[in-house]
């Protein structure tokens, strides 16, 4: 197996290994919240070194590809793509890990309500940046666009639940901290979805040279 080969095999090793685990943070950190499990909470947050050490690890791989190897077209959008979905990911993890605490924080608590719709919420935004990833790893844009379009039903998750929220800190104003504590969850999860979406018109640069940034994606008309 040449050099160049076995190097692209490990970035794609290191950056599949970076997807698993920051996938995993955002799914437990909704559990730690749902079942009051500081140990769960504890060791999402403990996980986000693994991601950063990741980070720098795939970051100096693609540098040595470029150096090495000098990659051209195709191959070095991939590589330039890599090194921004790594980006993406590393501030992913922040954000489940900020959603660990904050379910630190709330679990002494009695639950304001149940949580249907926010987990509901987080599963999707957990769903769009597993299929993100796919969609690099698959070099599939089909699969890329229709990420990228999801982010708006998250963003009505969002509108919804602040909305709810916000009815309970009018009927009982002492318990505004821990209301505003799931308002910060919900914005955090809305970042998640964020970054999905951006991974997702990366890979659809990576396959046509076009940039989606700035644009707006259209939904499938057979959908």
């Amino acid at each position: 197996m040449k050099r160049a080969e076995i190097d692209y095999n490990e970035l794609k090793s290191n950056l599949a290994k970076m997807s698993e685990v920051t996938i995993s943070m955002i799914n437990d950190s909704i559990k730690a919240l749902q079942n009051k499990d500081n140990q769960l909470a504890q060791n999402v947050i403990d996980r986000d070194i693994i991601v950063d050490e990741l980070d720098i690890k795939i970051d100096e791989s693609c540098m040595k590809i470029i150096a090495l190897f000098e990659p051209k077209a195709a191959d070095l959008r991939y590589i330039i793509t890599c090194l921004r979905i790594i980006v993406d990911l590393e501030r992913v993890g922040d954000h489940a890990k900020r959603i660990a605490k904050l379910s630190i924080k709330l679990s002494p608590f009695e639950s304001i309500k149940e949580y249907v719709d926010l987990p509901r919420m987080a599963e999707k935004a957990s769903k769009m940046v597993q299929g993100a990833l796919e969609a690099y790893f698959e070099k599939n844009e089909k699969k890329a666009l229709e990420i990228a379009v999801l982010d708006d039903e998250i963003d009505a998750f969002q509108k919804q639940i602040n909305r709810e929220l916000i009815t309970y800190v009018i009927e009982d104003v002492s318990n505004i901290k821990n209301i505003i504590r799931l308002i910060n969850i919900t914005r955090r999860i809305e970042r998640i979805a964020d970054h999905a979406k951006n991974i997702a018109e990366l890979v659809s640069f990576m396959l046509t040279g076009k940039i989606l940034r700035h644009t707006e994606v259209q939904r499938d008309n057979n959908d």
